[in-house]
């Protein structure tokens, strides 16, 4: 059952990061019926800690408080990504999952629970650029990039800051119901749920070629995105044979032709869903997928929402 919480903190924490801790699990909404955790922030470092922002912290816990947690949550971090931590936080952090006790990471605090062992063939997420970092950093990790939040078998990681506060709203729905977690959404006035995941806010810049003739057909091909092309005409523009075309773009770009055209047309198709009025299957023509029905499912591959939650989300706001 979850009644007690410790938010785990190190030198450099980032506050809004521990402030989305203190918001859902420290505030007394008792008023509105809603339950009232036992919450403590606990230092690892000291009493006296620094954050990321330039002001200090004076935390009141030690290590002890985290024996009767039920929920250790462990907030972003400055550097997290490159630094060492102190090995009794490590063993805590161990001895705490073993015993029963769920783990969670806002962002960067992945990187805590990488460091203990916590992920080594657990599946997990963070923030996506630091998903590359946490991959070689601990390689047994079954990493989901993609995705806001992940609970696997008592350790729950979150992507960005924003996704910290969905890990933790799954967290309070999975142990004490819906009208929990959404009663606390309400008074935090933020979606109890929200569709989607990571991969429609990751800008994915797409490879560039370096030689002549292939970077000659890329600017072609982007000028030319709603037209259906073959790999014989491209590699006609390119003087090359269809075959020799296909491996010298492969190794120039690390993709296919179709997969790279496939991605231009979905950044042109969000391009035109942020900035513009037009109606999805316009935008469908434009970008060369023919129609709203292919736009959607593609556009669903690649970013894990649909282009009408996506234009919710990013589109301008025009009077």
């Amino acid at each position: 059952m979850l009644r007690n919480v410790a938010a785990l903190v190190l030198d450099g924490v980032h506050p809004f990061e521990l402030g989305v801790l203190c918001e859902i699990f420290g505030l007394d909404r008792s008023d509105d019926g809603l339950p009232v955790y036992e919450f403590g922030v606990v230092s690892a470092e000291g009493p006296r800690l620094s954050t990321h922002a330039g002001f200090g912290l004076t935390v009141p816990h030690d290590m002890d408080r985290l024996e009767e947690a039920d929920l250790i949550a462990v907030p972003a971090g400055e550097s997290f990504n490159e630094r060492e931590f102190p090995p009794e936080v490590l063993r805590a952090l161990t001895r705490a999952v073993e015993r029963g006790t769920t783990v969670l990471s806002v962002c960067s605090g992945v990187f805590v629970l990488g460091a203990a062992g916590l992920l080594d063939g657990r599946r997990c997420t963070a923030h996506w650029r630091h998903t590359e970092r946490l991959s070689a950093r601990y390689p047994a990790a079954r990493i989901e990039p993609d995705v806001l939040y992940v609970d696997d078998t008592g350790v729950v990681t979150s992507a960005g800051t924003a996704a910290g506060i969905d890990a933790c709203l799954h967290l309070v729905r999975k142990e004490q119901g819906s009208a929990v977690a959404n009663g606390i959404a309400r008074r935090m006035v933020v979606p109890p749920h929200r569709e989607g995941g990571q991969a429609q806010y990751v800008d994915r810049p797409l490879p560039r070629a370096t030689s002549d003739p292939v970077a000659g057909v890329l600017a072609w091909m982007e000028r030319h995105l709603d037209r259906e092309v073959t790999v014989e005409e491209l590699a006609a523009r390119a003087h090359m044979s269809p075959r020799t075309f296909a491996r010298r773009f492969q190794q120039e770009t690390g993709t296919t032709p179709y997969r790279w055209l496939l991605g231009q047309r979905v950044l042109l198709a969000r391009e035109l869903l942020e900035g513009t009025d037009e109606t999805v299957d316009s935008i469908a023509v434009r970008a060369g997928f023919g129609n709203a029905a292919t736009l959607r499912h593609h556009f669903g591959r690649w970013t894990g929402t649909t282009p009408h939650m996506y234009r919710r989300t990013f589109g301008l706001r025009r009077a």
